[in-house]
Protein backbone atom coordinates (compact mmCIF):
# COMPACT_ATOMS: atom_id res chain seq x y z
CA UNK A 1 0.00 0.00 0.00
CA UNK A 2 2.80 2.39 0.85
CA UNK A 3 4.45 1.65 -2.48
CA UNK A 4 1.29 2.46 -4.43
CA UNK A 5 0.84 5.72 -2.50
CA UNK A 6 4.47 6.69 -3.23
CA UNK A 7 3.97 6.02 -6.97
CA UNK A 8 0.78 8.11 -7.00
CA UNK A 9 2.46 11.09 -5.29
CA UNK A 10 5.41 10.83 -7.70
CA UNK A 11 3.08 10.72 -10.73
CA UNK A 12 1.12 13.75 -9.47
CA UNK A 13 4.36 15.67 -8.91
CA UNK A 14 5.62 14.78 -12.41
CA UNK A 15 2.34 15.72 -14.11
CA UNK A 16 2.06 19.00 -12.19
CA UNK A 17 5.58 20.08 -13.24
CA UNK A 18 4.71 19.32 -16.85
CA UNK A 19 1.49 21.33 -16.53
CA UNK A 20 3.34 24.37 -15.13
CA UNK A 21 6.02 24.11 -17.81
CA UNK A 22 3.36 24.05 -20.56
CA UNK A 23 1.82 27.33 -19.30
CA UNK A 24 4.81 29.39 -20.37
CA UNK A 25 4.35 30.91 -23.79
CA UNK A 26 7.26 31.31 -26.12
CA UNK A 27 8.41 34.93 -26.14
CA UNK A 28 9.47 36.47 -29.44
CA UNK A 29 13.17 36.90 -29.93
CA UNK A 30 14.18 40.45 -29.13
CA UNK A 31 16.83 42.13 -31.22
CA UNK A 32 19.80 43.67 -29.47
CA UNK A 33 18.44 47.15 -28.99
CA UNK A 34 21.00 49.38 -27.33
CA UNK A 35 19.79 52.70 -26.02
CA UNK A 36 22.25 55.53 -26.32
CA UNK A 37 23.32 56.83 -22.94
CA UNK A 38 22.34 60.42 -22.23
CA UNK A 39 25.24 62.49 -20.99
CA UNK A 40 25.76 66.14 -20.17
CA UNK A 41 28.53 68.70 -20.39
CA UNK A 42 28.86 72.22 -19.02
CA UNK A 43 31.12 74.86 -20.50
CA UNK A 44 31.53 78.22 -22.20
CA UNK A 45 30.35 78.67 -25.81
CA UNK A 46 33.24 79.30 -28.20
CA UNK A 47 31.36 79.02 -31.49
CA UNK A 48 27.69 78.52 -32.42
CA UNK A 49 25.71 78.05 -35.63
CA UNK A 50 22.30 76.60 -36.55
CA UNK A 51 23.79 73.11 -37.04
CA UNK A 52 26.52 72.92 -34.39
CA UNK A 53 27.86 74.34 -31.15
CA UNK A 54 31.41 74.27 -29.82
CA UNK A 55 32.15 74.65 -26.11
CA UNK A 56 35.25 74.88 -23.97
CA UNK A 57 35.21 73.18 -20.58
CA UNK A 58 37.71 72.44 -17.84
CA UNK A 59 38.15 68.83 -16.71
CA UNK A 60 40.60 68.15 -13.88
CA UNK A 61 42.50 71.33 -14.63
CA UNK A 62 42.82 70.65 -18.39
CA UNK A 63 40.91 72.67 -20.98
CA UNK A 64 38.88 70.55 -23.39
CA UNK A 65 36.99 71.61 -26.53
CA UNK A 66 33.86 69.72 -27.51
CA UNK A 67 31.77 70.08 -30.66
CA UNK A 68 28.14 68.98 -30.88
CA UNK A 69 25.67 68.66 -33.75
CA UNK A 70 22.35 70.31 -32.87
CA UNK A 71 19.01 68.56 -33.37
CA UNK A 72 17.32 71.97 -33.56
CA UNK A 73 18.71 75.53 -33.55
CA UNK A 74 19.23 77.07 -30.11
CA UNK A 75 17.71 80.48 -29.63
CA UNK A 76 19.07 82.93 -27.09
CA UNK A 77 22.53 81.36 -26.87
CA UNK A 78 25.54 83.52 -27.77
CA UNK A 79 29.31 83.25 -27.65
CA UNK A 80 30.79 83.41 -24.09
CA UNK A 81 27.54 82.16 -22.50
CA UNK A 82 27.84 79.35 -19.96
CA UNK A 83 25.68 76.42 -21.09
CA UNK A 84 24.71 72.91 -20.05
CA UNK A 85 24.27 70.46 -22.93
CA UNK A 86 22.45 67.13 -22.79
CA UNK A 87 23.84 64.91 -25.54
CA UNK A 88 24.16 61.39 -26.91
CA UNK A 89 26.96 59.78 -28.86
CA UNK A 90 26.00 58.09 -32.13
CA UNK A 91 28.61 56.64 -34.47
CA UNK A 92 31.35 58.71 -32.85
CA UNK A 93 29.42 61.98 -33.28
CA UNK A 94 28.06 64.00 -30.37
CA UNK A 95 24.45 65.12 -30.87
CA UNK A 96 23.02 67.73 -28.50
CA UNK A 97 19.37 67.19 -27.63
CA UNK A 98 19.07 70.15 -25.23
CA UNK A 99 21.11 73.31 -24.72
CA UNK A 100 20.35 75.52 -21.71
CA UNK A 101 22.02 78.61 -20.29
CA UNK A 102 23.58 78.22 -16.88
CA UNK A 103 22.75 81.08 -14.54
CA UNK A 104 25.51 81.48 -12.01
CA UNK A 105 24.20 82.51 -8.61
CA UNK A 106 26.19 85.11 -6.73
CA UNK A 107 26.52 84.50 -3.05
CA UNK A 108 24.96 87.34 -1.13
CA UNK A 109 26.59 88.44 2.11
CA UNK A 110 24.18 89.58 4.78
CA UNK A 111 25.28 92.61 6.82
CA UNK A 112 25.16 90.55 10.03
CA UNK A 113 27.58 87.99 8.54
CA UNK A 114 30.06 90.59 7.30
CA UNK A 115 33.07 90.90 9.57
CA UNK A 116 34.04 94.45 10.46
CA UNK A 117 37.62 95.44 9.83
CA UNK A 118 39.55 95.53 13.06
CA UNK A 119 41.76 98.50 13.82
CA UNK A 120 45.10 97.25 15.03
CA UNK A 121 47.57 99.84 16.21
Amino acid sequence: MKKALLYMVGAIFLLSTLAFAADKTASPVKANVVKAARMHATGKVVEISDESIKIERTVKGAIENMEFNLEKPSAGIAVNDSVKIDYTEKDGKLTASRVAKVVLKKKEVKPSEAKPASDKK
